[in-house]
């Protein structure tokens, strides 16, 4: 029955999922069509949302690229290389090389989403070059579900905001909280680390048995595995001696070093996207040795970043038009949708529905932050007003900003580009992990309003 399942989900998913940039041409359009008649906008005003949000998410934009282009250059190193090929030569079947990655990917994404989305990717890679008959395609899919826990842990836009309130985080509360919630109330409440232990434990499982049968699985040519390296020539002129002088490349590391270890000395152990892509840095041009060893690293890695700088703009262009609202009336399709759920809930139920609500409000707004800031002005003061703690309100919005992206395209765009694969590769697999974490997760919430 499950591998009948399993199978029918790959199908489809091959059969009908287009192209990542289609999928969010396709999303633009439905989101411009059922936001005319639900907020009152015409199509000017639905265009014009458009066009002001698309370049919004540029930071970011540079940001994720940075995280692919940055973690695949120091993952191509002399020393990482044989530092995970040691590492991949752990598990010795399919069930074990399936399970080590969704476990590695689980524990690094509860660290830092960034670090994990990239390193699960890279080590998923690695292990299909050691031979084995392990279908290419799950191993990445394994290496993106961790992606599913990433709200539930430290680097969590909504329980790190809600940790420290300013009037910025008390506006998009509605005016609920004017002081912060420790993270003992959120990242590790009960209901929030049952799930995530429950998704550590399931998750892997679920995905081993999802491997197809001998003759259906999928296991990639090695020679497409195959790094690209420039040929090493003797540094003859004074500018081939600066390019291939490892003093250079220490002056660089010593500059990140001396900034990271202020960083941590003064924020403690603080990991924003930032300081990630200052640690890849660093390690990168450390690991490489040289300057235009590095730089011949970077030029390999930029190749899978076409997909970022392609889709993020569009993207954001649909959260302009989810969030735009008419000027008259303050609706936005976002807040219909969610305003929808508020409607139908109770006491008992609220939790549930919020986790819900925000989980379909993710596949158009595929951004933590700009999804609390739609959404938490609306379900915080909801929740208030039901008696549910403010706590389990932001958590519940919080997963369902993590539970969709199992079938987002928007977020596994760094390790599709990491493996060489398109969206439908992997989504099919993502479908199932949606399904079983949906248990999991809507059970908690269920059970927390119960209380």
């Amino acid at each position: 029955m499950f591998r009948k399942l399993t199978d029918g989900c790959v199908a489809l998913v091959q059969k009908y999922l287009p192209d990542p940039f289609l999928f969010c041409v396709i999303l633009t359009v439905v989101v411009f069509a059922l936001a005319m008649p639900l907020t009152g906008q015409g199509p000017l005003a639905m265009i014009l949302h458009w066009g002001n949000g698309a370049w919004s998410l540029l930071a970011f934009s540079m940001q994720m690229a940075l995280v692919l282009v940055l973690g695949n250059a120091m993952a191509i190193s002399p020393p990482m290389q044989r530092l995970l090929k040691s590492w991949a030569g752990i598990p010795r079947t399919p069930f074990s090389s399936i399970v080590f990655v969704t476990v590695l990917s689980v524990i690094a994404c509860w660290i830092n989403w960034g670090f994990g989305l990239v390193v699960g990717a890279i080590f998923a890679k690695e292990i299909a070059k050691q031979g084995r008959k392990v279908d290419y395609r799950l191993l990445i899919a394994s290496a993106y579900s961790g992606f599913l826990i990433w709200h539930g842990g430290f680097s969590g836009s909504i329980p790190l905001a809600i940790a420290n309130v300013t009037p910025a985080v008390t506006m998009q509360t509605g005016g609920v909280l004017a002081t912060s919630i420790s993270t003992n109330d959120t990242i590790f409440a009960s209901f929030n680390l049952f799930i995530c232990v429950g998704l550590l434990v399931v998750l892997p499982l679920v995905n081993a048995w999802m491997h197809p049968s001998a003759d259906k699985t999928v296991v990639i040519d090695l020679a497409l595995l195959k790094d690209e390296s420039a040929a090493v020539s003797v540094p003859v002129t004074p500018a081939e001696k600066f390019e291939n002088s490892p003093i250079l490349s220490l002056v660089a590391v010593a500059f990140g070093a001396i900034f990271l270890g202020w960083h941590f000395k003064s924020k403690g152990f603080s990991l924003d996207l930032n300081i990630v892509n200052m640690i890849f840095l660093v390690l990168g041009i450390l690991l490489h040795g040289t300057p235009i060893r590095y730089v011949n690293a970077i030029n390999q890695a930029v190749k899978g970043a076409g997909g970022i700088l392609l889709q993020f703009p569009f993207y954001a262009g649909i959260m302009g038009m989810m969030v735009g609202a008419n000027p008259e009336t303050g609706a936005s399709l976002a807040g219909v949708i969610s305003n929808g759920f508020v409607a139908i809930s109770n006491r008992v139920t609220f939790p549930l529905f919020s986790f819900l609500s925000a989980g379909i409000v993710n596949i158009f707004v595929p951004s933590g932050g700009g999804q609390w800031a739609v959404q938490g002005p609306i379900m915080m003061p909801a929740g208030a007003a039901l008696g549910v703690s403010p706590a389990v309100t932001a958590m519940s919005i919080a997963w369902g900003d993590s539970w969709t992206n199992m079938i987002q395209p928007f977020w596994a765009l760094p390790a599709l580009g990491i493996a060489g694969l398109g969206a439908r590769d992997i989504m099919g697999y993502c479908v199932v992990d949606l399904l079983v974490s949906a248990v999991i997760i809507c059970g908690v919430f269920l059970g927390v309003g119960l209380l």
